[in-house]
């Protein structure tokens, strides 16, 4: 085989999981219930969040949260204030995208 075959996780429960962390890309996936987030923190590369499930509410810096539904890509440039978070019933469910691979990132 030429190809990699990777798999996530299929559940409703709060997961983060890293699925790629090679040279040029990391990719998470998260499944995120209703309340869950993350902890505050700061984009240690350029990020590209894929919404699979239902809303994702990001905010950004000092600016207002915002809503995204599924079928959004959002792109977070390196070093942005992010707070991520499901304030809605169903689970959230998304895939991050880090490219280059913050362990390569030159500041």
């Amino acid at each position: 085989m030429v190809e990699k075959v990777y798999n996530y996780s299929t559940h409703d429960t709060k997961n983060i999981e890293k699925l790629i962390d090679d040279e040029h890309v990391l990719i998470n996936h998260m499944v995120l219930p209703k309340g869950e987030g993350l902890p505050e923190h700061y984009s240690n590369s350029n990020v590209y969040m894929f919404v699979i499930r239902w809303n994702l509410t990001l905010r950004l810096d000092e600016q207002d949260p915002h809503k995204y539904a599924k079928g959004n890509i959002i792109n977070i440039p390196y070093n942005t204030k992010m707070n991520v978070n499901n304030f809605d019933e169903d689970v959230l469910e998304l895939f991050v995208v880090k490219s280059p691979n913050p362990k390569n990132y030159q500041e």
